[in-house]
């Protein structure tokens, strides 16, 4: 089991109004799976992202991720969890500007200093290469269309092989054909063993 959350509540504080998001969330997901979870907007789908991502906490309930109990973790265990375990995919891609394709898929690599630069960039030439992006690497964003660059923000997402790859509204900002290519993309990750998580109201 990759995933579980029981009983998870979110309740949000409006002055002295708490305002309940989450009721009540129980949700596993094994290694290897594709799931997606679908609803209207202001249904509570990113809050739960944020949970499931380690950028939240619930108000109430139980959560494992890869068998760890992520409600007793520190913050820096958490910083850990996001670093190497899991890879983000935003709606609206979160590149730096002035940075090539190749440096914005090495970010994450920066930040886990293990690696040498001369490895890292390897690893993020692959990851381009994996999302057919290998003549691409020195174009900054504004040189790349939108379905590109949602394909270098997957690529950053995948290289540190992480355990789970969320994509929240991925395809949200792209035209239909660029939107149709990003979701082959996404099968074509999880046919090779990625778990994907997708949140999306399509």
């Amino acid at each position: 089991m990759i995933l579980e959350l029981k009983g998870i509540f979110k309740n949000y504080q409006q002055g002295k109004m708490s305002v309940p998001v989450l009721k009540d969330v129980n949700f596993s997901m094994e290694e290897g799976e594709y799931v997606a979870i679908m609803g209207p907007s202001g249904s509570g789908k990113t809050t739960l992202m944020n949970i499931i991502g380690c950028l939240d906490k619930p108000t109430e309930g139980k959560f494992f991720l890869d068998g760890q109990d992520i409600l007793n973790c520190s913050e820096n265990d958490m910083s850990d969890i996001r670093l190497n375990k899991i890879g983000f995919v935003f709606q609206s891609f979160h590149l730096l500007p002035r940075q090539s394709a190749l440096a914005n898929v090495e970010l994450p690599l920066n930040y886990d200093q293990s690696p040498e630069r001369k490895e890292r960039r390897e690893r993020a030439m692959k990851a381009l290469e994996r999302v057919g992006l290998a003549d691409r690497v020195d174009f900054q964003p504004n040189q790349l269309s939108g379905g590109q660059m949602q394909r270098v923000a997957i690529a950053r997402a995948i290289v540190n092989n992480p355990k789970l790859l969320l994509a929240d509204e991925p395809t949200g900002a792209l035209d239909s054909k660029s939107g149709a290519q990003v979701m082959e993309l996404f099968q074509k990750l999880n046919d090779e063993g990625v778990t994907v998580l997708m949140i999306t109201h399509d």
